[in-house]
């Protein structure tokens, strides 16, 4: 029962905390653009790498 004085608390103050930081979250804008994370992988802007050898590595001209 002494036992529950302790945990209480404790889990009072965590679940403030999680409160305050999901609050954080909201008012520093990590919830505003929810499908740019979903559009922006089908987006194919990586710069072409060169010519690959037939092991499937990119050739760096050398040795």
């Amino acid at each position: 029962m002494s036992g529950l004085l302790y945990l209480i608390p404790i889990a009072l103050f965590l679940g403030l905390l999680g409160l305050a930081a999901f609050v954080w979250a909201l008012r520093s804008g990590q919830f505003e653009d929810l499908d740019g994370a979903a559009q922006r992988i089908l987006l194919d802007d990586d710069e072409p790498q060169g010519p690959r050898n037939p092991e499937g590595r990119a050739s760096d001209g050398g040795c």
